[in-house]
């Protein structure tokens, strides 16, 4: 028998399971880890349509969070949707008060792909608090405009924030032939490459494609091959059907 690591998903709860936490535990399953769950959020809604949210507040998420790191050994973290960035910086300094050595990862959810905003404004003394103690942040375009304010390519602002942490920018909003994700690490950039495919928007595959990273740093892999292994996954599953809704599986 094959031991899996442990990987977290601090996420929201969408009862179509295309996107948040449901997502997250499928895609570690499917990448060869064990997937460990706890709620942020529950949402009202289906792959496209959008009604609200019910919040967690702080306590109850770390109580969730508590009895895992207890029991489990737990080196990975993916964050995604939270009510606020004070709320994450609260959870995120808590999980590296019980393993210093935690790899986090935040996927940025700010919008609703229905359009619900979550987060209008962004606190920049803040963000920059958060992002010095996660290991990786996977904005996509909208995101990495609101993070980061002025004049700039959206390059330049994903090059800003690597100086605080590494950053995966996903592509996939982009008006190319070609969507092109690019990993700034360490002053160097990777890109990945991909045609677009026909049908082939999905709810919820920026949470699949930043879980799948996560799964991937799990299992001990390079950063760069991480992403590489995680965009082909994304590819896959996009191809997957014709509907909002992927069907997760191995190749």
């Amino acid at each position: 028998m094959i031991n899996r690591p442990f990987v977290l998903s601090i996420a929201g709860f969408d009862p179509s399971a295309g996107a948040g936490i449901l997502a997250d535990i499928k895609t570690f399953e499917q990448q060869e880890t064990y997937g460990l769950g706890v709620c942020s959020a529950i949402t009202f809604q289906d792959e496209s349509y959008f009604e609200g949210v019910n919040w967690l507040d702080n306590k109850q998420i770390i109580h969730q969070a508590k009895l895992l790191f207890d029991k489990y050994s737990i080196d990975f973290v993916k964050i995604g949707l939270i009510q606020s960035l004070q709320d994450l910086d609260e959870i995120i300094s808590i999980l590296l008060d019980w393993n210093p050595n935690l790899k986090i990862i935040w996927d940025p959810i700010l919008k609703a792909s229905a359009g619900f905003d979550f987060h209008s404004e962004i606190n920049a003394i803040l963000l920059e608090k958060i992002l010095k103690k996660i290991y990786l942040i996977t904005p996509n375009l909208p995101e990495v405009r609101q993070l980061i304010q002025g004049d700039f390519s959206d390059e330049e602002k994903a090059l800003k924030l690597s100086k605080l942490c590494h950053v995966y920018l996903k592509g996939g909003h982009s008006e190319n032939k070609f969507c092109k994700d690019i990993l700034f690490f360490d002053n160097q950039t990777f890109h990945f490459k991909a045609g677009r495919i026909p049908n082939g928007e999905k709810h919820g595959s920026g949470c699949v494609l930043s879980s799948a990273i996560t799964a991937n740093l799990a299992k001990s892999l390079p950063i760069q091959q991480a992403c590489e292994n995680a965009k082909q996954y994304m590819n896959q599953i996009l191809k997957s059907n014709p509907n909002l809704l992927a069907y997760h599986f191995q190749a």
